[in-house]
């Protein structure tokens, strides 16, 4: 191998390495945004509104409705 060749290859090596360097600087973000936790906060569960859980019954014994109003809105996405 001739050492022209050599040189070209190196040449063409850092230039590339240049050429990406130069778009994460120019668009200064990496191509992958970074992944964030979504978080979900829950509410203590009332058994009063919920449920409840009586001898009577053998499983647990749900009311007729649900208070909706007391849960969380669903995170977007």
């Amino acid at each position: 191998m001739q050492p022209g060749n050599t040189i070209a290859n190196l040449i063409a090596a850092l230039l590339l390495a240049l050429m990406i360097g130069g778009v994460f600087l120019l668009f200064g973000r990496p191509l992958w945004p970074q992944r964030h936790a979504r978080m979900i906060v829950l509410l203590p569960i009332d058994t009063m509104t919920t449920g409840s859980v009586r001898k009577a019954c053998v499983e647990p014994c749900l009311p007729a409705r649900f208070d909706l109003k007391l849960a969380p809105a669903r995170p977007p996405g």
